[in-house]
């Protein structure tokens, strides 16, 4: 996929158009699979541990529904059902090939690329209103990504790259992907063990510290998100009560 889609870029022709003229829609629109790690990054671990949840002793994966996907500046709706909206900033790594029991030594020839992701979380929903997490990740609206995709070549390490989270202009995220507990290379070996990965596949590699479900700070209508990774480029989405 990653030989083929550089071969494709650099071959289009055709006139090129300002990026404030276009409407950028989410990358990958239509994966097989959206995955997300859950407390990878120890800092996060630790805030999550000092609120009284447990910090799992290896990697917990959680399903968000690709339904929840949008573009990097959609709207995210504020839930009629909860008031519990929360933020998080991620690295999205999108698999490049079909694979299957990929040593983690080999991991990174099957990245196809990698997004800035909002993992947004209804946090009642993850636990108290139904047992597994998949719910409280899967709303309609909470799966912002993009702006685009960056294709792995362009990425000398994505273990080391600063991402931040603000909210209406006020920081509530900044940290870099080197506090990863697992990293994405062992990321993809632990899943494959499982399941195949398919070309377009999104995993969602953790958020750093800083959420609003610690102190109760949660995402409100008429909030601005901005999310950004260096080199990978920035989302911004407002806060919009649900239709």
């Amino acid at each position: 996929m990653l030989g083929t889609l550089r071969e494709a870029v650099l071959a289009a022709e055709g006139p090129s158009l300002p990026l404030d003229a276009v409407v950028l829609e989410a990358p990958v629109d239509d994966p097989q699979k959206y995955l997300g790690i859950g407390m990878n990054y120890r800092e996060h671990a630790e805030e999550a541990r000092q609120a009284g949840v447990p910090v799992p002793t290896s990697q917990m994966w959680f399903n968000k529904q690709v339904s929840c996907i949008v573009g990097p500046h959609d709207a995210i709706h504020e839930p009629t059902v909860s008031d519990e909206l929360d933020y998080e900033v991620e690295l999205g790594v999108v698999i490049g090939r079909r694979c299957r029991h990929v040593a983690a030594e080999d991991a990174r020839s099957v990245i196809a690329g990698y997004l800035v992701a909002n993992d947004v979380s209804v946090r009642d929903w993850l636990a108290k209103r139904s047992p597994t997490f998949t719910l409280g990740k899967s709303f309609d609206t909470h799966g912002p990504i993009g702006p685009w995709l960056t294709t792995d070549d362009e990425i000398a390490d994505p273990h080391a790259l600063r991402m931040r989270l603000s909210v209406n202009g006020e920081v509530r995220q900044d940290s870099s992907t080197n506090d990863m507990v697992y990293d994405i290379y062992e990321q993809i070996a632990y899943l494959s063990q499982v399941m195949t990965l398919m070309p377009g596949d999104i995993l969602a590699t953790g958020t750093p510290a800083g959420i609003g479900a610690p102190i109760g700070r949660f995402l409100r209508t008429g909030d601005v998100v901005r999310a950004e990774i260096e080199g990978l480029g920035v989302i911004e989405n407002h806060v919009v009560a649900a239709p």
